[in-house]
């Protein structure tokens, strides 16, 4: 009979350690102020900051975009000049933060030379380790 008093709250103090133990905290990931989006030619940048990030040890990061390739008219370009741009990166994580920039370039075919310009829109990052997205549109 003591044996049975004695074995019960233990298995119960051990199933609270070993049983019950929740998950690692994984904070609240948000941005740092708002990510930029700069532009040169055919080529789109983002520089953002996260935090929030808890334990991770690194963060998986997407910047997408669509590029037109517009005439000096200021016209929308046909279907054949239009492009999507992908670019990412795994960014590392320190104290629960992360520092990144991403760049990416749009490939025509035909090429978009001068008197043609680059215009992007749709332009969005992703980190997909967390679900966090912003977007934004920049100038030509």
């Amino acid at each position: 009979m003591r044996l049975r008093r004695f074995i019960a709250p233990a298995v119960i103090a051990a199933a609270a350690v070993f049983g019950f133990a929740g998950p690692a905290m994984a904070g609240s990931p948000h941005f740092v102020g708002t990510p930029t989006f700069t532009t040169s030619g055919s080529t789109i940048t983002v520089a953002a900051k996260e935090a929030g990030l808890g334990d991770e040890a690194q963060i998986n990061v997407t910047m997408t975009a669509d590029a037109l390739c517009i005439n000096g008219g200021g016209n929308h370009p046909k279907a054949v000049n239009k492009t999507s741009v992908t670019a990412g990166a795994v960014v590392p994580v320190q104290n629960g933060k992360a520092d990144y920039t991403i760049t990416g370039t749009a490939a025509f075919q035909p090429a978009c030379s001068p008197p043609m310009t680059v215009q992007f829109q749709n332009v969005k990052v992703t980190d997909t380790t967390n679900n966090l997205t912003a977007t934004a549109v920049p100038g030509p």
